[in-house]
Parts: C-alpha cells; sequence; structure tokens
C-alpha cells in the first residue's frame, strides 16, 4: 500500500474548501427560500439558480481538497472529460432534489427524498470525481466507509432542507450553510479514508495535474456565486408565501366588519 497524505499543506486546503462549500450552500439554500415564496409556476429560475449554487460549490470544495492530496511516489492526474461530466452531473442530481422540494408540499416524505437526492448527488460528484483521477497504480474503496460518507452526505442535506422549510429567516439559512459546509466537507475527508492505493509500473494515461486546471475552472465557479449573491441581494422578496396565509385573516376581519354594519 502507498502512502497517502490528504493534508500536503496543513489545514489551508480543509479551510478554503469548507468556505467554498458554505458559500455555494448560503446562496443555494436562500434561492431555495426565495422560490418558495413565489407561485409554484413562478419558481423554476430560483430553483435552477439555486442548484447551480450548490452544485458547483460541492464541486469547488472538492477539488480544493484534492489539492493537498498527494500518494508517495505516484503521479496524480485527472481526466478533464470526467472531472468536468462531475460537475454537470453534481448540478444535475442536486437539481432533481431541489425542483422536487420546491414544487412538493412541505412535509415529511419531501424532506426525506429531498435530502436523499440531494446528498446523492453530493456523493456521486466525489466519487465520480475521484474516477477521474490517475496515477500509476489501482485505487480501492473500502465500501462500509464509502456507505458512511453517502449517510453523512444524506444527513446534511436533510438538515439543511429541514432549516430552509421550516424556519425561513436569514440567520437559520447561514446557519444552514454551515452546518452543511461542515457535513459536506466531513464527507468528502471521510470517503477518503475509503482509498487505499496499489503503486505499479504503469504510467497514467493522459491526463492535467489538479493544479493546473482547478484555477482557472474555480475563479470561472467564483464570479459565478457572486453574480448569485448579488442577483439574490437585489432580487426583492415578493412575499406571495406570507400574503396567502395572511388572506383568511384578513377575510375574516372583513366578514367580521360587513357583519356589523348589517347588523347596524
Amino acid at each position: 500500500m502507498a502512502h497517502m497524505d490528504g493534508f500536503t499543506y496543513g489545514w489551508v486546503n480543509p479551510l478554503l474548501a469548507y468556505i467554498v462549500a458554505v458559500i455555494g450552500a448560503a446562496l443555494g439554500l436562500r434561492c431555495t427560500v426565495r422560490a418558495l415564496d413565489l407561485p409554484p409556476e413562478r419558481r423554476r429560475g430560483w430553483l435552477f439558480l439555486a442548484a447551480c449554487s450548490i452544485g458547483c460549490g460541492i464541486w469547488t470544495m472538492h477539488f480544493i481538497a484534492m489539492l493537498g492530496f498527494s500518494v508517495s511516489s505516484a503521479t496524480i492526474v485527472y481526466n478533464i472529460p470526467m472531472t468536468l461530466a462531475s460537475l454537470l452531473l453534481a448540478i444535475v442530481v442536486v437539481g432533481v432534489g431541489v425542483f422536487y422540494v420546491g414544487h412538493r408540499p412541505p412535509d415529511a416524505t419531501t424532506l426525506l427524498v429531498g435530502g436523499v437526492l440531494t446528498g446523492g448527488g453530493v456523493a456521486v460528484m466525489h466519487y465520480l470525481g475521484m474516477a477521474a483521477m490517475e496515477l500509476n497504480g489501482s485505487v480501492d474503496y473500502n465500501p462500509l466507509v464509502v456507505v458512511l460518507s453517502v449517510l453523512i452526505a444524506v444527513f446534511a442535506a436533510t438538515a439543511a432542507l429541514w432549516m430552509t422549510l421550516n424556519i425561513r429567516k436569514l440567520w437559520a439559512s447561514l446557519l444552514s450553510a454551515l452546518i452543511a459546509g461542515v457535513a459536506v466537507t466531513a464527507m468528502h475527508y471521510t470517503a477518503m479514508q475509503a482509498v487505499s492505493v496499489r503503486l505499479s509500473g504503469t504510467e497514467p494515461r493522459s491526463g492535467v495535474p489538479v493544479g493546473q486546471f482547478i484555477l482557472p475552472v474555480a475563479v470561472g465557479i467564483v464570479v459565478f456565486l457572486t453574480v448569485a449573491a448579488i442577483t439574490v441581494a437585489m432580487s426583492p422578496r415578493e412575499g406571495w408565501r406570507e400574503e396567502r396565509e395572511a388572506e383568511p385573516q384578513e377575510r375574516i376581519q372583513v366578514d367580521l366588519f360587513e357583519g356589523r354594519f348589517r347588523g347596524n
């Protein structure tokens, strides 16, 4: 077994990875809240932005963390098409979960299904990203640790969605994002504990070191997340749900007023 180090640069990579994961989760959850404030037929744009924000956040978190991953006497490169496919798949699978939550009643079934789909998106992204990794050897996984990492991802997604559906204040979204960031980062490093590498004389096929492609892609994603943050901050909140919930009380007050007027 080759010696592996997931903290080649100390705590710099885990800290940066966590910050990016929190930013992506915070934007995604705020977009979901905005979507739930609108009539169902007008939620699509906010839900799409939520899926892109969460998917981009967890993908960038993964590869920032992988910058600190090294294997002794091994050359690590990445298959670019498969790496980009992991980004697309993360957005699609997370999007399925977010759209499901955004168009279903906010009950326990919706929460569980949404949590499984969204958490599954995190796990799928991670392991497809790992499949894109090539080195002069073979990579094996401990099945029990893999299952544990998936459970952590699902739990994180479910907890974040619960807070989004039940506590709609800004502080709740921020707290959800902090929790999601911890859990997603923990999921990554738990999943890396499942990895074992056996070196061989076989050289990796054509690929690119992570440091050569993650910087330009990460810059593009940071620009996207910045634009998304500005969009959320500048867009007025319409409060459709609150207005709808207030309608019965307003009707009661009008009926009482009219009844008194007729009685006089």
